[in-house]
């Protein structure tokens, strides 16, 4: 690794960029930080007992569902009159409560198709200062949600939100791919995920009863989404563009990068690829999608955002807490607060391991290993009659988060970038942000039925898809550590050239030889 060839101006772009990563894992965690407590009951007739309570011994509401039902019911904890009353009481909360929570993955699953679009309209730094207006829309919008009808705004907010870090989650990566020196693109690239995890970190601590997560203080909790934006915004006026956009001065952009270093090799490569996209159009997502020159890498990235989100990691948080409880912890949210340090830590040691280990290898350990996990995990939540089985889930569970941070977590986000070139990169990053934002939204919304069929038997399922997951990676996903953006699109033409033969071979070498942004 060539250490000069990180400079202070390449450490401000990428930190000040990845700013955007930590909303996007900030607005994953805060919604469910606020904890739930049990109804205390009133200690005289005429005195109301405490915002949160239960309905007729329901699940605790937290204090956001509770100030719902205050709005939508106009009191606290009066005698509920009837049982129908109840009923509906708790229908109303629970669907708004429910809408706060998944409006987040719809707003990202739409607004992640505009990435490209964005993308190349503004360029990188101008579009992510662009989308930051809706950043600090959505969390005014629930900052002020006591001041109107909160269940409305915080709704709202939510859609807002998840409009802007689904374009985040596109454009980040990419301008951090593009701006990185090749032999640091990986450490640079894992730092999208580093800053989601060290954002929902951070949203769980402060989301403490003690600290914001109390009826008081909620919204502030919420609003404060907003406040990286208002950095980013401030810091992104003395970042450079990326050197794709700024064909001009694309030297100056890269020795500003580079601080001042030898880029004759950086220059190089870009160079080669301007004058590669120069041969066709700009690719659109339905292009993407159609020729066969783009198949192999649209396949790959895909697979990898689906390998993602379907490998149980989202079903590992929501069982963690009753886990956790069974084991004996009188105090679940600090475990899985401890859950959420463990993540940080092995994502950080992603970034150190990404550019020696390599991609495809550090994606294999982490699949394999949670698969692992995902039998252990069954086990152990079968034989519950065996007291030292609970204390076998907990080590899996924290297994299984930190090999999700090792490869399956981060690498998929910058690894789409170099798989393709300038040409169809905005548009394969788009349709990859779209399959990971709508795989995990139908997690969510399928796991809760899911697992209420097979119970236990539910990380079966996930256990299978790592396997085939990890079988795919083997078999179908090259090494990208340490090659230039053509070096890795060759690979993919040689091995679809060596599948055919005679005249097939001759006419698809032309065809390549015209589009080599494949």
């Amino acid at each position: 690794l060539q250490e000069d060839r990180i400079s202070g101006t390449l450490i401000l772009a990428v930190l000040t960029a990845v700013l955007g990563s930590f909303q996007y894992g900030y607005s994953i965690g805060v919604i469910n930080a606020p904890q739930k407590h049990p109804w205390v009951a009133p200690t005289e007739p005429n005195k109301a007992a405490p915002l949160n309570y239960t309905l007729s011994g329901d699940a605790p509401l937290n204090v956001i569902e509770a100030h719902y039902r205050l709005v939508l019911h106009g009191f606290q904890n009066e005698s509920l009159v009837s049982s129908e009353s109840t009923v509906s009481v708790h229908q109303s909360v629970t669907m708004y409560w429910s809408l706060s929570v998944s409006v987040f993955s719809i707003g990202g699953m739409f607004s992640s198709f505009l990435v490209g679009w964005v993308a190349e309209t503004l360029g990188r730094v101008k579009g992510m200062l662009a989308i930051n207006i809706l950043a600090i829309f959505g969390s005014l919008l629930m900052g002020l949600a006591k001041f109107g009808p909160a269940h409305i705004m915080v709704i709202a907010g939510r859609t807002v939100l998840g409009l802007y870090c689904g374009l985040s989650s596109g454009l980040v990566p990419m301008y951090v791919g593009e701006i990185s020196p090749t032999a640091y693109r990986g450490a640079f690239g894992t730092l999208h995920q580093l800053a989601i995890v060290t954002g929902i970190l951070i949203s769980q601590v402060i989301g403490l009863d003690f600290l914001l997560g109390n009826e008081s203080l909620w919204p502030i909790l919420l609003g404060l989404s907003g406040a990286p934006a208002i950095l980013q915004i401030v810091l992104l006026l003395l970042c450079p563009e990326s050197p794709v956009i700024s064909t001009s001065n694309l030297g100056r952009s890269k020795k500003k990068l580079r601080g001042g270093q030898d880029i004759t090799q950086d220059l190089a490569e870009m160079n080669n690829e301007k004058e590669e996209a120069k041969k066709q159009k700009k690719v659109s997502v339905g292009q993407l999608i159609i020729r066969p020159t783009y198949r192999q890498p649209l396949i790959v990235a895909l697979m990898l955002h689906l390998s993602q989100q379907l490998s149980g990691i989202n079903a590992i948080f929501y069982y963690s807490t009753g886990i956790f409880a069974s084991a004996g912890v009188r105090q679940p949210v600090y475990t899985t607060i401890g859950v959420g340090a463990i993540n940080w830590i092995f994502t950080l040691i992603s970034v150190l391991l990404v550019d020696r280990a390599g991609r495809r290898r550090l994606i294999l350990i982490g699949l394999v290993g949670m698969c692992l996990c995902a039998v252990v995990m069954t086990v152990g939540l079968t034989l519950t009659t065996l007291p030292w089985m609970s204390y076998l889930s907990i080590a899996a569970i924290f297994l299984f988060v930190s090999l999700f941070e090792i490869g399956p977590g981060p690498i998929p986000w910058f690894f789409v970038a170099e798989l393709f070139n300038q040409g169809p990169r905005p548009a394969a990053i788009a349709l990859a942000g779209f399959c990971n934002w709508a795989s995990n939204f139908l997690i969510g919304l399928c796991f809760p039925h899911i697992e209420a069929l097979c119970g236990s038997y539910v990380f079966v399922i996930f256990a299978v898809l790592l396997f085939f997951f990890a079988l795919f990676t083997y078999c179908k996903v090259p090494e990208t550590k340490g090659k230039s953006f053509e070096e890795i699109a060759a690979e993919f033409r040689k091995k679809k050239l060596t599948k055919l033969s005679g005249a097939q071979a001759v006419t698809e070498m032309e065809h390549l030889g015209g589009s080599s942004d494949a």
